[in-house]
């Protein structure tokens, strides 16, 4: 995922989408501690997307961003 593409999602479906990767990132953990990881660069590119994903979270969280869900009440 782009992060144009992250920019793009509100914050609930960013929480829900960490959490899904969180548990990718598990599950590819104990794939590569079994040797049954295909592509080990999988890895790289979920830990990245989690990085770019919490730290839309956390301008959220200071107020560098605004939720668009807030800005029509």
């Amino acid at each position: 995922m782009k992060i144009s593409e992250i920019n793009e999602i509100q914050k609930p479906e960013l929480e829900t989408k960490l959490q899904d990767n969180l548990d990718a990132l598990q599950n590819l953990r104990f794939q590569k501690a079994l040797q049954q990881l295909s592509d080990p660069q999988q890895i790289r590119y979920l830990r990245r997307e989690i990085a770019q994903i919490k730290t839309v979270l956390r301008e959220y969280e200071i107020g560098i961003r605004k939720d668009l869900a807030e800005d029509k009440k």
